[in-house]
Parts: structure tokens; sequence; C-alpha cells
């Protein structure tokens, strides 16, 4: 009899121990944790590669996630104005947006060195800088100082020179243009004597239409083609000394990302890791097509001379020193990238084919 107690028991300890496995195995050790942001992003989801991005994004993390992290992708201006994104985002407005932080340049000196820079670093050299230099972690120092925390979330390649009624041929040919430009480089053209203005994305053309401004930059040449500059100003001109970049990034309120769980966390740096490949893959395989397109709208594709490409080239340096000496964040971030930039041409002028062959 003691020996049947024992055995029986022992399986029901057996069975016990089976049952709190089993349900063990079932249970995940954490609940999943449930985002639900809204996202202004600062450009059209329509515009390819610079906007369509952060769409994709969010379709990934919803997917990735099982619904657990899911972007509501509000488009510009729907609920603040599109250069007001970093602002609502410090005031918990709303908890997150796509940015280009260079629009924050009033408040943030330091922030155009983040989104494009004249006679800067190659798309994919930005992104090194950014993910294996000093970028990312310069980039969270200068915002966390306003409840900030930014991530890479697209990068694509240069900018046209800008699209133009006349020829431009020498430097004095810049003296009174008004000009629809961002950033540092519209404070190099002002120094030309420029009449610089910005303007969001959507307001360029009617601008250019009725002739409040003579000349415009925006984008590549397949997003300038979808906002119409090409029916107004008739010459196109490369290279985009004052945009070799456009990074974006999502920006997040900063306390809202410290309370996210790290997996979370880990998860949207990832989809926007890989947002910055595809919007550079993306950008790169529509210009081909839209350049070779040029002569049946008119359009000419011009070339800056290199004596006025020096020109701009010194401006720029004068700029970019006045800004250092005025702000410790800018030289600071500023000199970091001239750094990298010294380093990697090494490496660049040796490895790759030159093309013109």
């Amino acid at each position: 009899m003691d020996k049947y107690k024992n055995n029986l028991r022992s399986s029901v300890v057996k069975l016990a121990a089976v049952g709190i496995l089993a349900t063990a195995a079932s249970t995940p050790l954490h609940a999943a944790e449930t985002v639900r942001w809204k996202v202004q992003s600062v450009f059209g989801t329509h515009l390819p590669a610079l906007g369509d991005p952060i769409a994709q994004v969010a379709k990934q993390l919803k997917a990735s996630s099982n619904g657990d992290i899911q972007f509501k992708v509000y488009e510009p201006g729907k609920i603040v104005p599109p250069f007001a994104i970093t602002e609502a985002v410090k005031n918990k407005q709303i908890p997150a947006g796509l940015a280009l932080l260079g629009y924050d340049q009033g408040k943030i000196p330091a922030s155009g060195l983040f989104s494009n820079v004249p006679f800067g670093m190659e798309p994919w050299e930005y992104a090194a800088w950014w993910y294996d230099g000093e970028g990312k972690k310069l980039a969270e120092q200068v915002y966390a100082k306003h409840n900030i925390q930014p991530i890479l979330c697209g990068v694509i390649g240069p900018e046209t020179a800008g699209w133009f009624r006349q020829e431009i041929n020498s430097i004095e040919d810049f003296k009174g243009l008004k000009i629809r430009f961002a950033g540092l480089g519209g404070q190099v053209l002002q120094k030309a004597g420029a009449s610089v203005t910005s303007m969001p994305g959507g307001e360029i053309f009617p601008a250019l239409e009725k002739g409040a401004i003579d000349a415009t930059e925006f984008s590549m040449p397949a997003i300038d083609q979808l906002l119409g500059f090409d029916k107004v100003a008739k010459n196109n001109y490369f290279p985009g000394w004052h945009q070799t970049f456009t990074a974006n990034h999502l920006v997040v309120n900063k306390q809202i990302w410290d309370d996210l769980t790290p997996s979370s966390q880990s998860m949207i740096e990832m989809a926007c890791t890989a947002g910055t490949l595809r919007a550079l893959t993306r950008g790169e395989s529509l210009q081909g097509a839209v350049v070779n397109g040029f002569a049946a709208k008119g359009v000419t594709a011009r070339t800056l001379n290199p004596t006025l490409l020096a020109n701009l080239k010194q401006l720029t340096d004068e700029v970019m020193q006045e800004q250092s000496a005025k702000d410790t964040d800018f030289k600071r971030v500023y000199q970091s990238q001239q750094t990298f930039m010294q380093e990697y041409k090494s490496w660049k002028r040796l490895a790759y084919l030159p093309r013109d062959f």
C-alpha cells in the first residue's frame, strides 16, 4: 500500500510539473507592448524616396510586430505646419514625426549638418558617419537638450543645383535673384547676393509660376518633376553642390522614447535602418529615366562651371567658419564630419572607378 501511495504521489507531482511547463511555454515572459503613434511627415508620402519611406516603415513595423507597433502617418500640415514638427514632438503635441532637421536651424544651429551640407558627404558616406562614426552620438547629444530622440530614417542622393528661368554662368548672376533655397546652402547664396526664401514643397510651384521667385531647388529630378518645376523653369543645373545628401530623421519625444521597452526601441530602429537603405535605392533607381526625358519637355540639363563652383565653395567655407564661431555644437559636429571625410577620401579615391572614361 505504501509503495502504491508513493507511486501515486510521484505521478501527481510529475503531472503537475508537466502542466506548469506547458503553461509557461504558452505564456510570453513579457506582455507585448502596444505602441500607437501619430506620425506627421514633413514630406508628402507620394514623393518617391523622399516621402514614401515613412509609409513603408509604418507598414513593416505593423507586420513585424504582429500589430503591436503601429504608426498612423499624416501628410504635411495635417496636424502641425511642416516646419514645426520637431517643436510639436518636443511638447508632446504629437509623439513622433518624420523631419528634415535642417528646418530647425533657427533654434538649433547644428541641425542643418544632420540633414544636408554644402560640398558635404556622399549619401552612403553620411550613413557611415551616422552609424559607425560620431553622427548618431552627436545628434542625440544635440537633440537631448530639446527633449528629442533622433533616428536616421532615410537618406537620398544629391539634389539638383536648382531650376532657373535664365542661365547661370557666374557668381554675379545670383545677385538680386529671388530663389527658394533651404538650409546652409541658402546662407551661401545670400552671401552671393541672392534674395533667398524658404517654403514647404507644396508652396513652391505657385510661387514659381506667379513669378514670386525666379528659381528654386527642392530635391532630385524625379521628385521635382512631380512638383511641376519643369513646366516653368527650363534650365536644371547640376551638380547639387548645396545638398550632396538629404537625410530625414524620425524624431520622437525623448520621454516617450525612454518609456518604451528595449524590444520596441530596437524594432523601430531596425525599421528605420531598412527605410534608410530603401530610400537610397529607390532614389537612385528613378533619376536616369527622368533626366533622359528632359529634351522632350524642353528642359536643358546644365552643369555649373568650375569657376562658379569654386566661388560657391569659398562662400561655403566662410559660412561654416561663421556658424562654427557662433555655436559650439555646430563647430563640434562640423569638425567631426570634416575629419571623417578627410579619412574616407583616401579609400574613396583609390577604390572607386573614375567615371570619366
